[in-house]
C-alpha cells in the first residue's frame, strides 16, 4: 500500500500519526513536486480517499493561510463599521437626551437637579455592573452580548418617549392666553392649595415622566456596559497588532464627533411643536420655535435613534464567538499563557467579587495614580457640568431658542473640544512627553483655559425686573399688591411685558381687566388693557416676555467657551497615557492577557471618575443652578420647575463650579508633577519585566 511507504526524503515526506487504530497519512507536499503530488492523487484517489490526509506545506499552505487572513480581514471590517454605528447611536441617544434636557424641564416642570439627577441615572447601572466586564469577558459570546446590550438601550430610549404619548397635551403658556388670565376683582383670591382637574393632571405627568425617565436611563446603563470593552477587545483579539490600533482609533473618533451628531439632531427636531403628532396645532399657524413658550417635540429623535440601536444590534447575533484564522495560528502564542492564566479562567464568580475591591484599591493606593485619577475627576466634572446644562445657560442667559442653543453647542462647542482632543494625540506622538512633562504641559494648558473663562463671569446683563418677584426693590409684605383682589392663580405663568420694561408673572398679575385680539386670528392676542398695575398713561402689556438684552453677548460667549474647551482638551490624551504609565501592573496584564487585553481595564480606570464626576456632578451643577432662582413655578402647593432666575447669580455660580473644578484639578497636577521627579519613566512601547 501507498499508505504503508515510508519515504524519509524526496518529493513527498509520508507519516503515520496514530488515531484510534486507524492509520492516517500525512502528506507534506513541497511546491516544487505539486504537479506530481496530483498525479499520485488522481491515480490512486479512491485507496488513498480514506487514509490520507493531505497537508500541502508549501505554495498551497501559503494560499490557505492567505485566503484565511483574507476572511479574518473581511470579517473585522465588517465588524469595525457595525461597531462604530452601534457606538454612533449609543452616542446619538446621549449627547441628544442631554440637548433636549431644557425643554423637558419645561414641559413637566423639573427642576435642574431633578433633570441633572435623571441624566446621570445611567451611571449607577453602569457602575455597578462594569466590574463584572473583567470575570465574564473571556468566558461569553462577546458579539451577541454586545447585541443584547443595543437592543437593551434601543428599549430605554423607546421607554424615554412614553412620558409624551402618555400625558395629556402641552397648553400653550404664552401668547394664546386664556380669558380666565384676567383680573377679576369680584372672585376671591384663589388658595394656593387648591387644585383643579388639570393642575392634577400635570402633577401626575411630573411624576410619570421621572419613573420612565429614571427606568429607562438605568436600563441604558445597563446595555451600555458590555459595548466598548467588548467590542474593543474583540477588535484586538482578530484583527492582528498591525491593524487594531487603526482600527481603535477609527471607533474612538466616531466617539468623539458622535455627540456633536447628537445635538445638532437635537436642534433640527426641537424646530417641530411637541404636539405635532396630535390635532388642533393646526390652529396656531404664527407660533413658532422663537416664542418664549416654544415646546420641541423632543421625543422625535429618540424614536430615530431607537430604529437606529436596533439596526446596529442585529448583525451582531451573526458573528463568530472566535474567528478561525485566530484560532488556528495563536494557539502556539496562548500555549505559554493558558498555564499562567488557568487559575483565573478556573476562579469562581463569588472569588472574582472577593478579589476585585482588593484590586482596585490596590490600585488606588499609589499617590501618584490617585492624584492622577482625581485630577481627572475634576476635568471630568467640567465636562458633565457643560454636557447637561450649557444649553439652559445660553437660553437664560442670552436669550437662545432651545434649538438654536444646542446648534450652538454641536457646531461650535463639541467639534471646538474634539479637535483639542485630536492635536493633544498628535503632540504626545510628535513630542514624546514624558511622564515628568505631561503634568507640566497639562498644567500650562489648563490655567490658560481657566483665564480664559474669567470674561464669563462679566458677559451677562442684569436680572430683567419682575414685578412683585424683585421690582419694585422692597421688603416682602411692606407695599399693598395692585393685583391682591384680581384672584390671580397661584399656578399662572404666562408672563406679559409693559412699555416700560417690566415683566409681569400674567396678566391677571399685571392687573389687566380687558385685551384686544388679533383680527385675524381669534385665538392670538394683541395686546392686554386697563392693567392698573402697568404705570403710564396707556397702561397696556404685551403678550410674553420682556426681550433679553443680553442677546448680543451670544456669539462671544460661545465662542470664548469653545476655545476653552479646546485648550483644556489638548491635555486629554497626554493624561490618558499617563494613567498607564503610572500603572506599570495593567501595562503587564494587557501585555500577558493578548487574549483580553482591555477587559481588564474599564473598572479601574473608568470606575472612579464614573463615580466621582459623571454621576454626581450634573446633580451638583442643578442643584448651583436651583439655588440661583428667585420664583418657583406652583402647581396646587407643590413647587415644579423654576420660573425666574437671578441672572447674575446664575452665571457667577455656573461659571465658578466649572472654574472651581478646573483648579482643583490643577493644584492636584502640580503636586503629581512635583512628586512625578522620582518615578521611573515605562514606556508603552516596551515590556515591562514581569
Amino acid at each position: 500500500m501507498l499508505g504503508t511507504a515510508d519515504w524519509s526524503s524526496g518529493p513527498f515526506s509520508l507519516t503515520e500519526p496514530e488515531e484510534l487504530g486507524q492509520v492516517e497519512v500525512g502528506i507534506r507536499v513541497t511546491g516544487t513536486f505539486m504537479r506530481r503530488c496530483s498525479e499520485v492523487l488522481r491515480a490512486d484517489r479512491g485507496s488513498l480517499s480514506k487514509s490520507l490526509r493531505v497537508q500541502p506545506a508549501g505554495d498551497w499552505d501559503l494560499y490557505t493561510t492567505l485566503s484565511m487572513k483574507r476572511e479574518v480581514q473581511e470579517t473585522s471590517h465588517l465588524f469595525v463599521l457595525c461597531h462604530g454605528f452601534l457606538q454612533l447611536s449609543q452616542l446619538l441617544y446621549s449627547a441628544y437626551f442631554r440637548s433636549t434636557i431644557s425643554t423637558i424641564e419645561r414641559r413637566y416642570g423639573l427642576s435642574s437637579f431633578s433633570s441633572g439627577t435623571i441624566s446621570s441615572l445611567n451611571e449607577v447601572s453602569n457602575c455597578l455592573l462594569i466590574v463584572f466586564v473583567s470575570y465574564f469577558g473571556s468566558r461569553v459570546h462577546r458579539p451577541r452580548v454586545i447585541g443584547f446590550g443595543g437592543l437593551l438601550m434601543a428599549v430605554s430610549a423607546m421607554i424615554l418617549t412614553l412620558p409624551h404619548f402618555l400625558s395629556q397635551p402641552y397648553t400653550l403658556d404664552l401668547d394664546l392666553q386664556k380669558f380666565d388670565d384676567l383680573c377679576n376683582p369680584h372672585d376671591n383670591a384663589t388658595s394656593p392649595e387648591s387644585c383643579g382637574q388639570e393642575d392634577s393632571r400635570r402633577l401626575a405627568d411630573t411624576t410619570q415622566v421621572w419613573i420612565l425617565m429614571a427606568i429607562a436611563q438605568l436600563l441604558f446603563g445597563v446595555g451600555s456596559v458590555p459595548i466598548q470593552p467588548f467590542g474593543i477587545s474583540y477588535i484586538d483579539d482578530f484583527a492582528g497588532h498591525k491593524n487594531s490600533p487603526l482600527y481603535i482609533a477609527i471607533l474612538f473618533s466616531v466617539s468623539v464627533f458622535g455627540p456633536s451628531i447628537g445635538y445638532l439632531l437635537g436642534s433640527f427636531m426641537l424646530r417641530f411643536y411637541v404636539d405635532v403628532n396630535r390635532s388642533g396645532f393646526d390652529e396656531f399657524p404664527e407660533f413658532s420655535p422663537v416664542d418664549p413658550g416654544w415646546v420641541g417635540a423632543w421625543w422625535m429623535g429618540l424614536l430615530i435613534i431607537t430604529a437606529f440601536l436596533t439596526l446596529a444590534s442585529i448583525p451582531y447575533f451573526f458573528f463568530p464567538r472566535q474567528m478561525s484564522f485566530e484560532v488556528n495560528m495563536a494557539e502556539t502564542e496562548t500555549d505559554s499563557n493558558d498555564n499562567l492564566h488557568l487559575h483565573e479562567k478556573d476562579r469562581s464568580l463569588l472569588e472574582f467579587l472577593k478579589l476585585f475591591p482588593r484590586m482596585f484599591f490596590r490600585l488606588l493606593s499609589s499617590p501618584l495614580f490617585l492624584l492622577l485619577v482625581l485630577s481627572q475627576c475634576c476635568f471630568s466634572s467640567v465636562i458633565a457640568g457643560l454636557a447637561s446644562f450649557l444649553s439652559k445657560f445660553l437660553e437664560r442667559q442670552y436669550g437662545a431658542s432651545a434649538a438654536y442653543s444646542a446648534l450652538l453647542v454641536g457646531s461650535l462647542n463639541l467639534p471646538a473640544a474634539a479637535v483639542g482632543m485630536l492635536i493633544g494625540g498628535v503632540i504626545m506622538r510628535r513630542t514624546g512627553l514624558t511622564m515628568k512633562s505631561i503634568p507640566r504641559f497639562s498644567v500650562i494648558m489648563l490655567i490658560i483655559s481657566t483665564l480664559l473663562c474669567i470674561p464669563l463671569f462679566f458677559m451677562g446683563c442684569e436680572t430683567q425686573k419682575v414685578f412683585e418677584v424683585n421690582y419694585p426693590v422692597a421688603p416682602p409684605g411692606s407695599l399693598p399688591k395692585c393685583s391682591a383682589s384680581c384672584s390671580c392663580p397661584e399656578s399662572s405663568y404666562k408672563p406679559v411685558c409693559d412699555s416700560n420694561g417690566i415683566e409681569y408673572i400674567s396678566a391677571c398679575h399685571a392687573g389687566c381687566t380687558n385685551l384686544t385680539i388679533d383680527p385675524n386670528s381669534t385665538l392670538r392676542i394683541l395686546v392686554f388693557t386697563n392693567c392698573k398695575c402697568v404705570s403710564g398713561a396707556d397702561n397696556q402689556a404685551l403678550p410674553g416676555s420682556c426681550p433679553n438684552s443680553c442677546s448680543h453677548y451670544l456669539l462671544p460667549v460661545i465662542l470664548v467657551i469653545s476655545l476653552a474647551s479646546l485648550i483644556a482638551c489638548l491635555t486629554q490624551n497626554p493624561l490618558y497615557m499617563m494613567v498607564l504609565r503610572l500603572n506599570p501592573s495593567a501595562l503587564a496584564d494587557l501585555r500577558q492577557q493578548e487574549h483580553k487585553p482591555f477587559e481588564c481595564c474599564p473598572p479601574k480606570l473608568t470606575l472612579p471618575p464614573s463615580l466621582l464626576a459623571w454621576l454626581p456632578a450634573p446633580a451638583l451643577f442643578g442643584m448651583a443652578i436651583d439655588m440661583s432662582c428667585i420664583w418657583w413655578k406652583n402647581v396646587c402647593g407643590k413647587k415644579l420647575n423654576c420660573g425666574y432666575y437671578d441672572n447674575s447669580l446664575f452665571r457667577s455660580r455656573y461659571v465658578g463650579l466649572q472654574v472651581g473644578y478646573k483648579i482643583m484639578g490643577i493644584f492636584l497636577l502640580i503636586i503629581l508633577g512635583w512628586k512625578a521627579k522620582r518615578i521611573q519613566e515605562y514606556d508603552l512601547e516596551k515590556k515591562p519585566k514581569i
